[in-house]
């Protein structure tokens, strides 16, 4: 394992998509973060939903995924926002290096 995470989050606008992404690196929750536009089909409430929504890929580290969960259900517009995370099992070390680096504490 490498300690890196891809945490996913949903959003119903661009403009929530970005807020959420840049506060993410800002703050050094997430080193990256990815937006695309998607089509969303769910069930809310006992209703089928159909709408456009924006996707966020975050990369981040284990240890930091519990602070950007907090910071995510801060930020968004959802009741019960989407935030699901997979470990990253194996990929180019230098960009976990990167990774690692950019997310926590600012360096020195």
């Amino acid at each position: 394992m490498t300690g890196i995470v891809a945490a996913y989050i949903t959003c119903g606008s661009h403009a929530a998509a970005r807020t959420i992404a840049r506060a993410l690196v800002e703050e050094r929750l997430a080193a990256c973060v990815n937006l695309r536009p998607h089509e969303a089909v769910f069930r809310w409430e006992g209703v089928l939903e159909e709408t456009e929504e924006w996707g966020l890929l975050a990369k981040t580290t284990q240890a930091v995924l519990p602070r950007l969960i907090e910071r995510v259900r801060a930020l968004h517009e959802y009741a019960c926002p989407c935030i699901a995370a997979w470990p990253v099992a194996d990929g180019y070390g230098p960009y976990f290096e990167w990774v690692a680096r950019e997310v926590g504490p600012a360096p020195p």
